[in-house]
């Protein structure tokens, strides 16, 4: 395992001895994480690839402790975006702190942690995060330069069998629609492999469509859209009236946390989610 991670790292000695400094760190201040990007997706489905950071999960709550914890270590942290995103720094290198996705939907809580699964990163022993969770929040990620379709298509192909589908029914809701694309898509890309999605589910899922097809459609004038990509439906909200479904309520990102994030987008090199 550790041998095969390491090549889904390629940023050189300086980076890994960072990455490897900031896990210990952490372990040693008894500050609950899990590792995930790359790292997770390659202890999942077997397929290593180059990454430019680390990506560690934890609960928003604990980041302030995080940073006074690196401090004695000369690492400093920031709260790049305080709805999902903050960094820990070291030269060139950074490790990136996620407790939501960018979306404002997937956030870091107690049963990411309930059902991690057990690794081991860069020789130290980590916990990984769950498969159901890395699809939930994989499954937003429709941006022009980036869809995460594939991944999902790799994650449900070899862990199908462990998965728990209620459970990863219920993170979807109420965006469940979202999670039967992904399962119909999974079956146009491996044909003979249809079968690994339960047929319960399906059955669930076509009687909710069915069900939302014989009623009235919602007279709330959203865009959800905005949910998958934080560009590609900026026109809806701003020019055709659409309400941004990011936005409380329902939603759970301020006006501000979506102002900011829009602003990004041109930033070259940031992760979309």
């Amino acid at each position: 395992m550790q041998n095969t991670l390491i090549k889904a790292v390629d940023n050189g000695d300086h980076a890994s001895v960072f990455y490897q400094d900031v896990l210990r760190s952490m372990a040693a201040a008894r500050i609950p994480f899990m590792v995930g990007g790359a790292y997770a997706f390659s202890q999942f489905t077997g397929i290593t690839r180059p990454t430019k950071d680390l990506d560690l999960f934890i609960l928003r709550k604990d980041f302030e402790r995080l940073t006074e914890a690196l401090k004695p270590h000369g690492y400093a942290t920031e709260l790049t975006y305080p709805h999902w995103l903050g960094k820990i720094h070291c030269g060139e290198h950074f490790v990136d702190l996620i407790f939501n996705s960018g979306n404002g939907i997937a956030e870091v809580d107690d049963a990411w942690f309930e059902h991690a699964v057990e690794g081991e990163v860069l020789g130290q022993p980590v916990l990984i995060c769950p498969v159901e969770e890395t699809i939930w929040s994989k499954a937003f990620i429709m941006e022009r330069e980036r869809f995460d379709g594939a991944d999902i298509a790799h994650l449900i192909r070899t862990g199908s069998g462990a998965m728990d589908w209620q459970r990863l029914l219920e993170r979807f809701n109420p965006h469940w629609r979202l999670l039967f694309s992904h399962l119909v898509l999974f079956g146009f890309v491996y044909p003979d492999h249809h079968n690994l999605v339960p047929r319960w589910l399906m059955d669930t899922l076509i009687d909710r469509l069915r069900g939302e097809m014989e009623t009235a459609p919602a007279a709330d004038h959203v865009c959800q859209g905005t949910l998958l990509s934080r560009a590609q439906y900026l026109p809806d909200i701003e020019r055709w009236g659409y309400r941004d479904a990011r936005l409380l309520p329902p939603g759970t990102m301020t006006a501000e946390d979506a102002e900011s994030w829009t602003e990004a987008i041109q930033e070259r090199g940031h992760k979309s989610d």
